[in-house]
């Protein structure tokens, strides 16, 4: 009889001893405090990637965009592809040239000049299919230049903007032409 005694006797020790044991409880704890720390600071990356690329468009718009203001674009009959690439190489290498959308318009008056934010449409697999202008314009005519690009995201829901799961980040500049002279 002692012997089947002692085997139950010997499970409650063994669990007590291992409900007693401490030296897990720190990989716990972590365990239970790294998941959502992790999240956060992932989310925190993301979100400083966003605002740095951001400004590095707006700082490349307003760089390519000189060349339609002095008349250098317009001399040299500069396509929009050629302006694109003008874009681009203000861009830093985080930045995949095929994707951005440029679009140069030439407004009647500042109060219809528009700067903001597209409709964008999107086919099945989730591309652009907006057209796009390029009108560089006239000497003193009123230039609004948009370029915009799909920042692919990570954690889409804290930071993505469009259904397809990226993020559209937009820079603009709206300017009248400088009085040059055509050649």
């Amino acid at each position: 009889m002692t012997v089947t005694h002692a085997v139950p006797i010997a499970k409650r020790r063994r669990w007590r001893t291992f409900l007693a044991d401490r030296q897990g409880a720190t990989a716990v704890e972590f365990a239970l405090v790294a998941t959502p720390f992790i999240g956060l600071l992932v989310g925190i990356i993301q979100t400083f990637l966003v605002f740095f690329a951001q400004q590095l468009l707006e700082t490349a718009v307003n760089q390519s965009s000189r060349l339609i203001l002095t008349g250098q674009a317009q001399a040299q009959s500069m396509t929009q592809s050629q302006f694109a690439t003008a874009v681009c190489s203000n861009l830093p290498i985080l930045f995949n040239c095929n994707k951005l959308m440029i679009d140069v318009r030439v407004a009647g008056s500042w109060t219809t000049a528009n700067a903001g934010t597209p409709s964008l449409t999107f086919d099945a697999n989730g591309n652009v299919t907006n057209a796009w202008q390029y009108n560089p314009g006239n000497p003193t005519d009123i230039v609004v230049v948009r370029v915009m690009y799909l920042w692919p995201v990570f954690i889409a829901p804290l930071v993505a903007n469009l259904s397809n799961g990226t993020r559209l980040i937009m820079a603009s500049a709206a300017f009248q032409n400088e009085a040059y002279i055509n050649s």
